[in-house]
């Protein structure tokens, strides 16, 4: 089932999208109080210029008393700029209404500036307030009073929103313009990944060689990735080749050989005859099913020399001989060998368990069934020259000097052909040696007879 798929560039643009939408919510929410402080500021000072025109105008009257000839022009300049409504009162002594709108609100003593604002409501409509403290003189003394202006905040709505709608204007056009930008900047930037992928999906699909394309920094690791993916690939590819070619070459004897001797079975004479048959099919079962499992390994040493070796780790060569040693006693009562074991001291590889006990096993195996009957196979480890040494030792017939070094090649024997075996067992152990840095040696034991395999393997620190 194919996995939903994303597009990078979708995702750009949406976070881009997220992250300058509430950025631009913050900003225009700073404009808003801003832009009603501007207002406020601006309608704040025409209304003070009217409340101080009028106050201009208190007078002193003949018979002691205050008096005002309203100037509306000054009135008058508060509504040009909106359908604003203006409002004014002109208060003396406390206590005293000169003239005005007398339901008006008005502070009746206030400390501070001259000029003070506040915000109300009168009629119904929500109005902003200036009230200005003054006084007049007789001549003797003076006679405070206070002026009052108020206008409907029509006006400064007005020019809060339009502050707010050309801030608002100008971060849209932004937003999008960085929207055009990421977009095309992402497609050109996609670019060599779409190269990328037009020349894997046009490689012959028995083409693994490295990925050389020039691509971003970014990607570099990815590709470095499926560049090493594509070697282990191939390395695996070539281990099943090589398995597949092999078992066909080395299997095709052991099932003619089968096929044979149950056909001879079914036309047997007599049940003597069948019996010899089937265990002659049986013993050649059971060397197929040898073959194979060392094919199997073959093709798993294949595959591990080109991979990655970090996955080794210390093993007690010493541990592990003794236990697989105590494996194959059974077994090697049952052959008549003497099979032993020396080493007691702990000595330490860097290697793949597995692989090590199958290197074991294949050299004991191989004492137990060329030693011959009443012979003594011995394991031993130990260290020699910076390096641990496994001893497979025995007191067989051996193998000749000059067939020593075929004995290490694959599919070649250093016995004789009549003997059982598929001549895998010595290159396995060397190979299996080879790639945990060591070495094998044949040698001959301080006896001088039979034969002594030795495996030297690189002492973990």
């Amino acid at each position: 089932m194919r996995m939903a798929l994303f597009s990078i560039r979708r995702r750009l643009l949406a976070w881009l999208l997220a992250s300058t939408g509430f950025l631009g919510a913050l900003a225009l929410s700073d404009t808003w109080r801003e832009a009603r402080e501007t207002a406020n500021d601006v309608s704040d000072r025409v209304l003070a210029g009217s409340a101080l025109a009028i106050a201009e105008r208190v007078v002193v009257s003949e018979n002691g008393g205050l008096e005002v000839d309203i100037p509306y022009v000054a009135l008058e300049m508060l509504t040009s700029a909106a359908q604003d409504r203006v409002f004014y009162r002109v208060d003396g002594p406390p206590g005293t209404f000169i003239t005005g709108y007398e339901k008006l609100p008005f502070l009746a003593r206030y400390e501070g500036q001259p000029t003070a604002f506040f915000d109300s409501t009168f009629r119904g409509e929500p109005i902003r307030v200036a009230t200005l403290a003054r006084s007049a003189s007789t001549g003797i003394n003076s006679m405070p009073f206070m002026v009052t202006v108020a206008e409907t905040t029509i006006a400064r709505r007005q020019l809060t929103n339009s502050i707010l709608l050309h801030s608002a204007l100008r971060l849209f056009f932004l937003i999008v313009g960085a929207a055009v930008i990421v977009w095309i900047a992402v497609t050109v930037s996609l670019r060599p990944l779409n190269r990328l992928g037009g020349a894997i999906a046009h490689r012959n699909p028995e083409d693994l060689a490295p990925i050389a394309d020039r691509v971003p920094t970014e990607v570099q690791d990815l590709v470095d990735t499926v560049n090493s993916f594509m070697v282990r690939l191939q390395s695996a590819l070539d281990a099943l080749r090589h398995f597949t070619g092999n078992a066909s070459h080395q299997l095709r004897t052991p099932l003619a050989v089968i096929r044979t001797q149950l056909a001879l079975a079914t036309r047997a004479a007599n049940l003597d005859e069948a019996r010899r048959a089937a265990l002659r099919a049986d013993e050649a079962v059971a060397n197929a099913e040898r073959t194979l499992a060392q094919l199997l390994l073959m093709a798993r040493i294949d595959a591990t020399a080109r991979a990655r070796r970090d996955d080794f780790q210390p093993v007690d060569l010493t541990a592990l001989a003794q236990a697989t040693t105590a494996d194959h006693v059974v077994a090697a009562a049952d052959a008549d060998i003497d099979l032993g074991f020396e080493g007691d001291a702990p000595l330490k590889a860097r290697a793949d368990p597995l692989l090590l006990t199958e290197m074991m096993k294949n050299l004991i195996s191989n004492a137990i069934l060329y030693a011959g009957k009443g012979a003594v196979v011995t394991v031993r480890t130990a260290e020699v020259g910076g390096k641990v040494v496994l001893e497979v030792e025995d007191n067989g017939p051996g193998i000749p000097m000059e067939n020593r070094s075929r004995a290490l090649r694959r599919f070649e024997r250093g016995v004789p052909q009549d003997r059982p075996g598929s001549g895998l067992g010595l290159p396995i152990v060397e190979e299996i040696a080879v790639l945990h840095g060591g070495s094998v040696e044949l040698a001959e034991p301080p006896g001088g007879e039979g034969l002594a395999v030795r495996v030297y393997l690189p002492t973990y620190r």
